[in-house]
């Protein structure tokens, strides 16, 4: 017989996501990420790294855009979560995603949900960005199949999406 291994503590949590309050209990040690996924069954947020190097698993914590990886969800407690699958309003695409789809700003797919989202927090912060801004706000995020000129127009387009054009 081996030694008995106590269970882990689980922490109460409640989290809004998407608009949905959501109660769970986690273990401490949970990442936002896997909350996320394997909790809530959304799975756009995207686990690519486990080391906040490829922006993947973006996802906005109380209007902040952060790298759900990096976040435990007990840090997340109380706090409002806006996912890929929050964008959209019903059938209606968010004018990020819009751009995507029109400029194809994407190949495989793994990176995109967190290339709209941090492009999402980036036209948040500045309407009407220049390449060179929106290449250096989508540093935080590595795409492995473009050379990110698609994903460049896209976000242009948003940004004529957003401003009625």
């Amino acid at each position: 017989m081996g030694i008995p291994v106590p269970m882990a503590t689980r922490i109460p949590v409640r989290i809004t996501v998407n608009g949905v309050e959501y109660a769970a209990e986690v273990e401490p040690r949970l990442l936002l990420v896997h909350f996320l996924r394997d909790n809530l069954g959304l799975t756009g947020t995207h686990v690519g790294c486990d080391t906040s190097q490829c922006g993947a698993c973006t996802v906005y914590l109380n209007g902040q855009s952060i790298k759900s990886c990096t976040v435990l969800a007990v840090q997340a407690n109380g706090g409002e979560v806006t996912t890929i699958e929050g964008l959209a309003v019903g059938n209606d695409y968010d004018p990020v995603q819009q751009g995507f789809w029109e400029m194809h700003g994407l190949q495989c797919g793994y990176c995109t949900p967190g290339m709209i989202m941090s492009s999402h927090a980036l036209l948040d912060r500045n309407p009407n960005p220049s390449e060179e801004e929106i290449r250096h706000a989508l540093e935080g995020n590595l795409c492995r199949c473009t050379g990110y000129q698609n994903i460049v127009k896209a976000v242009q387009r948003a940004a004529e999406l957003r401003a009625g054009k």
